[in-house]
């Protein structure tokens, strides 16, 4: 027997509940998944034991990654604008000639 056609802008309940399964899915794994990996290693973590310098190491490391992050994100976004700006300004120059409009 086929399920009755949901409301207009309503989820189907069929979907509800696969929706609810993989939520809990995920939540049972998230809050599983740090007692199966302390157990691997003692519970100092996936690194090992960590001491002063190695967390002095990865503060450097991550004040180095992000302006680096910052600084080519913006050039990517500048040269994605340049090439935005050109094509806009290339249709622009075409919609104005008459043999690029269209239509007999």
């Amino acid at each position: 027997m086929a399920a009755p056609p949901a409301p207009s802008g309503s989820i189907p309940w069929v979907m509800r509940r696969l929706l609810l399964s993989l939520a809990a899915s995920a939540l049972l794994l998230m809050l599983l998944a740090p007692a199966a990996l302390a157990v691997e290693n003692d519970g100092r973590g996936a690194y090992g034991a960590t001491d002063d310098k190695v967390v002095t190491e990865a503060g450097f490391i991550l004040i180095v990654f992000f302006p680096t992050f910052v600084l080519l994100a913006s050039l990517l976004q500048k040269r994605l604008e340049k090439r935005k700006d050109a094509r806009v300004a290339h249709q622009r120059s075409h919609a104005t000639d008459a043999r690029w409009r269209g239509g007999w």
